[in-house]
């Protein structure tokens, strides 16, 4: 009999996909054409425009720091239900090393395969790691690492943002001098969807991945959001909700605030609503470093959302059938998030059946909404009939080297 899991951390990762997919379909968009900027194809219509605006608002870059702060949670399950099941802590330890060096080969293949911005890999070298200096470490010292990222990104995204006031005030007629001048690359060419061979396109996949895994794995927002993760996990604040209720709100309000105003002047410069002439490289750098540096914040504030979310829709008892159906894919969402890639990569890519050169930003959204869906209803199906996913299966049994019957964290 399995044990009971908590609710929140998979609602969190089932929705969470979903933004993920909103995030990755993007790259899919190769037949559109890239005059205005790098991050999407000129708009064909007003639903194109505002699903750009809020792709940058409230997407890009918010949603992997959620997901690395559920993982270094995990880390930490991992590790107590190891020692509560009988494994002493250094054997424990190993099974989460052992899970990590696991998370990097099932990265490193799906980049090979499929596709090239995936993130497994860096959570998988980054929670070595942090494994190794904090996972047996003090609180102390825990402590001292996050104080440590969240300080660095602080001073980051202080700078960032005094240089765009700046420019704000030396130029207060941003956005007179029209559209931004076209660029060479754009984010399509990352994922090599547009190519027609598919051996041309593992290269353009893989030399995106190193790039993307050097950025993250030397980066401070993921390691940091793995460490606050982790101290999460020690203190239970998801196990006990009720006891850090005003914590859990305090992040929720000015974490996800923080968030959309370090990315606001990113999807503002998008749109054309903010575009100095005079200072166009100094405010793409300004713009980039605030929606970067306030990822952190805004992820850790779609967390705390998410288990008010849930701490409120199961006040009455058992949840709706719609917020069980998405925490089931959330308790199988290393399942679910290679799932969507193994549908979405063939089905969109022009070497496959190439249906990302006929779709724009809006209609490409509506593809990883539908895509979403069916992966919940599946996931709902599998809670039925009490099947794991066969990802967690198979990561669980290559770090353990024997197949048991505990809930999975992923």
């Amino acid at each position: 009999m399995q044990a009971s899991r908590l609710l929140a951390p998979d609602f969190a990762r089932g929705g969470m996909l979903l933004l993920i997919l909103l995030s990755n379909s993007a790259f899919f968009l190769y037949a559109g054409a890239y005059t205005l900027s790098g991050d999407y194809p000129d708009p064909a219509s007003a639903a194109d425009s505002v699903t750009q605006f809020l792709m940058l608002a409230l997407l890009d870059v918010r949603i992997y720091p959620l997901f690395a702060f559920l993982v270094g949670y995990g880390m930490v399950q991992t590790l107590t239900r190891r020692t509560a099941s009988g494994a002493d802590r250094d054997e424990a330890a190993r099974t989460v090393q052992s899970r990590n060096r696991w998370l990097f080969a099932f990265g490193f293949v799906h980049a090979l395969l499929l596709l090239g911005t995936e993130v497994l890999a860096a959570y998988g070298i980054i929670g070595l790691v942090l494994c190794a200096l904090f996972l047996r470490g003090s609180d102390r010292r825990l402590r001292g690492g996050i104080l440590t990222g969240i300080g660095l990104l602080t001073a980051v995204f202080a700078v960032a943002a005094v240089v765009l006031a700046a420019i704000v005030l030396v130029d207060p007629a941003g956005g007179a001098a029209g559209a931004a001048a076209a660029e060479e690359g754009n984010r399509s060419q990352l994922s090599g969807a547009a190519e027609d061979n598919y051996l041309v396109s593992v290269l353009y996949r893989l030399g995106t991945w190193f790039v993307l895994l050097f950025i993250n794995g030397f980066g401070v927002v993921l390691p940091t959001a793995i460490l606050i993760g982790m101290w999460a996990a020690r203190n239970r604040i998801l196990e006990e909700p009720e006891r850090h209720r005003t914590l859990i709100r305090r992040v929720a309000v000015f974490g996800t605030a923080l968030g959309l105003a370090g990315a606001l002047p990113g999807a503002l410069k998008h749109v054309g609503a903010f575009d100095p002439a005079s200072f166009h490289g100094l405010s793409d750098l300004a713009t980039t470093m605030t929606a970067w540096t306030s990822g952190l914040a805004g992820g850790l504030g779609y967390v705390a959302l998410f288990v008010l979310a849930a701490g409120l829709l199961t006040r009455q008892g058992r949840p709706p059938v719609v917020v069980a159906s998405v925490a089931a894919l959330g308790k199988r969402s290393l399942s679910g998030y290679l799932t969507h890639s193994i549908v979405m990569v063939p089905v969109l890519s022009a070497w496959g059946l190439g249906l990302g050169a006929h779709l724009t930003s809006f209609t490409m959204a509506l593809f990883a909404l539908g895509l979403w869906l069916a992966t919940v209803v599946v996931a709902a199906l599998m809670e039925r009939w009490e099947v794991r996913g066969p990802f967690e299966v198979l990561l669980r049994r290559l770090s353990t080297r024997k197949p048991d019957r505990e809930p999975t964290a992923s």
